[in-house]
């Protein structure tokens, strides 16, 4: 099956289509530094042939070359990126506060 995964910025989402069709998408908000995935969804006839994977791995791979950051609030995309570890350098790390030594 051939997948094409694109942004779709005024639904806030990137879909992934295959032969015209929405197969999947996942959901995203975003700030200036950060892409924030809230929400994945594939259509039942295309579960277990790979959308979802495709999906997730298109829209970080857009996402790294953006240059921003990933907050994975969504349990797919958070479980797919701790399966790839190639793709952990883009979650999100907040910056820890360390108290000052007056």
């Amino acid at each position: 099956m051939d997948i094409e995964v694109a942004d779709a910025p005024d639904r806030k989402r990137y879909e992934a289509r295959t032969g015209g069709e929405v197969a999947g998408f996942a959901a995203y908000q975003t700030t200036h530094e950060l892409a924030v995935f809230t929400h994945t969804e594939v259509d039942p006839a295309y579960e277990g042939q790979g959308v979802g994977g495709a999906l997730i791995r298109g829209a970080l791979d857009d996402v790294r070359r953006r240059g921003l950051a990933v907050l994975p609030v969504c349990p797919f995309v958070k479980g797919w990126i701790q399966r790839h570890p190639e793709y952990s350098d883009l979650v999100y790390q907040s910056k820890t506060s360390i108290p000052r030594e007056d």
